[in-house]
């Protein structure tokens, strides 16, 4: 008797295999294994197929679970079944994971090429990076993540993020780097020891290369915190370096005399009687602090971290009032306005964060008052800065901090009595599909909620499994982060990380997508104009936020609720719930979901009316947020700018401003770009060649640009809907 397996080929029959695999299913219980039993099995079957010259394996297969079933040994039966399933959905994910390679190698595969709008498919970095994310996913679906997290992820209940990286390597989202304590405590890089630096310039190139060395052992985004304030200590001596060399030049003092003296520059008494030599270093110490942020600029920009993109990076700033950190603000603000390249071309990286204060520089009688008109200006060129209004952070997230990478928060966490910020981290995120809830929950809301509790229930297995996973980690898998100090440590090689992620001191989020659709499939109206429904909204969103407080008090891990950024989900989830409940009017016609908590984006709005409608969510959802509008040019009018700055700053922590920063080099036209389904033309001349065009587009909390690496067709189409805010 021949057996067909499942390739076509043709083998002879084994009883000795049917054996073999009873036993192994008695082996997975906690019976021992009874071979008597397992040998009249496979005489019972062999006998009942004997009358066949072929069999097709699963018939075989078949027979041996019948016989199973009606024997003494059920619980052999189970895991025969429960292997037995797992084997076949693992040929069927085989299947899918030949078509996505192949999809790659010949770049037809838009989900995989697409996910990332920071990553270009076409390179063979990226595309070794994809291929190896690929295989990851697979693994880790198979063998790692739980069943049951894996099959709500698989049919679009939630969604477990960047499993390209995590949980196949024991490695984190984003975080806030902790650049002070590498530079005043020096570190090894390579086969580099580094020192403390000596001037402004030396200290941005050794910035530039953590930055390049942390983005490649994390897959989220970096911040450096307050750069402003921990980078004025290396303008300092670079003017005091100038100003040495001032007095040796103009004035020919002795080196030992020079070394006697206070060179500061606040030192007035000093200055009067070397006013040359001040006016001197003070010029020098300008021109260099800003040669000095044009070249970190331009680094990070032209960095490929080791996963194939650009590293997502982010520069809080704007708070500090002293002439060095002013020197910095002025720096970065006007590099940024200079733009990149003889064309000026908008920088996507890195991201810029102005910190808003009363008393710094809200009002025209504050002292960095100009800076806030600089970085209007910016904004209006190149739609960075986004603001930070730092008493509404304070109050919604308990202390000041700038957001790791693009909208992710952290809480409190003290150490010695004092708030500590740089090295904390993100753990990862588990995101909510909620439209895809009320879909299914019919109109009813006890229904919508216990369905909401069961799928809450899962993420959280999901994110717990996050943490286990980096749970006895040790610091040598990353010595950048653990050893030299970018996480806030100086471990041992052999040290874990445990007490890094525990306390709260590393964060870990339950995300959620499209509070609009939501409301819309379980009330049938739109939210905007109803009071009651806009509470309802915000009462899902206090639900899942009390739900992640329990979660922090029962497991001592810092869970906090957070509004997913969804540049491929908004995708994802809404083609999947498409492909399931077919085609909803205002929910999945659309070919996206709206981003977390924001309003419809083609609601024709003021942007005071968009700000108070999203206003009361961070609070909420204080693990990650972020508000914007969209405007027409503002170049010519940073006045009506400010006065939504002003309004933002009074009613939400985070800020964004979406103005026309495309830029065609063929016509010189500059504007906007006309956004169509299959890409973005210039409306003076039609070109649409990305090589003589730069358009750049906010994708979530990052800007990209879409001319040169596309959108996935989700994310494009929500681009389209998009209206001005007026």
């Amino acid at each position: 008797m021949l057996v067909i397996k499942r390739d076509g080929s043709e083998v002879s029959f084994n009883q000795q295999k049917i054996i073999d695999a009873i036993c192994k299913a008695m082996d997975r219980t906690e019976k021992q294994i009874d071979l008597d039993i397992a040998k009249r099995i496979a005489d019972k079957v062999t006998h009942k197929i004997s009358k066949f010259e072929k069999i097709d394996i699963e018939h075989i297969q078949d027979e041996v679970q019948s016989a199973l079933m009606n024997s003494s040994r059920k619980d052999a039966a189970e895991e025969y079944i429960g292997y037995r399933e797992i084997r076949t959905l693992k040929r069927r994910e085989r299947g899918s994971l030949d078509k996505k390679v192949q999809g790659l190698l010949d770049l037809t595969n838009e989900e995989v090429l697409k996910e990332n709008s920071n990553k270009d498919g076409a390179t063979i970095p990226t595309q070794r990076d994809l291929l190896a994310g690929i295989m990851a996913k697979d693994f880790a679906q198979t063998y790692m993540i739980p069943k049951r997290v894996v099959e709500a992820h698989n049919q679009g209940h939630l969604h477990f993020h960047d499993q390209d990286y995590s949980p196949y390597f024991p490695i984190y989202n984003c975080m806030l780097i902790d650049l002070k304590g590498m530079l005043e405590n020096g570190f090894k890089l390579g086969n580099a020891q580094i020192e403390t630096p000596k001037s402004i310039t030396t200290a941005t190139a050794i910035t530039a290369q953590i930055i390049a060395q942390v983005a490649s052992h994390i897959y989220g985004g970096n911040t450096i915190n307050e750069i402003d304030i921990i980078l004025a200590p290396y303008v300092t001596h670079s003017f005091k370096k100038h100003y040495r060399n001032g007095l040796e030049w103009l004035y020919t003092i002795d080196s030992s005399m020079i070394d006697t003296l206070d060179i500061s520059y606040d030192n007035q008494e000093l200055h009067a009687e070397y006013p040359r030599c001040f006016d001197y270093a003070k010029k020098l110490t300008e021109k260099e602090t800003f040669d000095a942020f044009q070249s970190l600029e331009y680094e990070i920009n032209t960095l490929v971290s080791a996963n194939g993109q650009t590293p997502f990076s982010t520069f809080g700033f704007g708070r500090g009032t002293s002439w060095a950190e002013r020197q910095i603000q002025i720096a970065i603000l006007k590099n940024r306005i200079r733009g990149l390249g003889k064309d000026g071309k908008t920088p996507v990286f890195p991201k810029l964060i102005f910190g808003m204060e009363e008393g710094v520089n809200l009002k025209p009688d504050d002292p960095n008052y100009d800076i806030k008109k600089l970085a209007l200006t910016c904004s209006t060129l190149r739609m960075y800065p986004d603001i930070i209004s730092v008493p509404k952070v304070k109050e919604i997230t308990g202390s000041f901090k700038f957001p790791m990478g693009c909208r992710s928060f952290l809480g409190v966490h003290e150490e010695n009595g004092q708030a500590i910020h740089d090295g904390r981290f993100n753990m990862g995120v588990v995101t909510a599909n909620l439209p895809r809830i009320a879909i299914r929950a019919q109109g009813s809301e006890e229904e919508f909620y216990t369905l909401l509790d069961e799928l809450l229930d899962t993420c959280k297995e999901g994110l717990m499994y996050r943490v286990q996973r980096l749970k006895g980690v040790k610091a040598k898998v990353a010595p950048i982060l653990y050893m030299e100090g970018a996480a806030g440590s100086r471990l041992q090689p052999e040290d874990t990380i445990d007490h890094l992620l525990e306390n709260g001191r590393a964060s870990i989020s339950l995300g959620y997508i499209g509070i609009h659709e939501t409301i819309l499939a379980l009330y049938g109206q739109h939210m905007f104009d109803d009071t009651t429904l806009r509470q309802k909204g915000l009462d899902i969103v206090k639900y899942m936020s009390a739900r992640t407080e329990q979660w922090k008090i029962e497991t001592g891990y810092g869970f906090s609720l957070y509004s997913t950024p969804a540049e491929s989900l908004c995708y994802r989830f809404c083609k999947l719930d498409e492909e399931q409940f077919g085609v909803i009017d205002g929910i999945t016609d659309k070919g996206y979901y709206t981003n977390s908590f924001h309003l419809d984006v083609n609601k024709k709005v003021t942007p005071f009316e968009k700000i108070s409608f999203e206003k009361e969510y961070p609070q909420h959802a204080n693990g990650g947020f972020i508000t914007y509008c969209e405007f027409d040019s503002l170049v010519k009018n940073p006045e009506a700018l400010e006065a939504v700055w002003d309004f933002a700053y009074e009613n939400v922590p985070y800020f964004g401003t979406n103005t026309p920063t495309d830029k065609c080099l063929e016509c010189g036209f500059e504007g906007e770009f006309e956004a169509t389904n299959t890409g973005f033309e210039c409306p003076n001349c039609g070109n649409r060649n990305p090589k003589t065009s730069s358009v750049i587009r906010r994708c979530c909390g990052y800007l990209s640009e879409p001319s040169q690496r596309p959108f996935n067709a989700g994310k494009q189409k929500e681009v389209i809907s998009r209206v001005k805010h007026m």
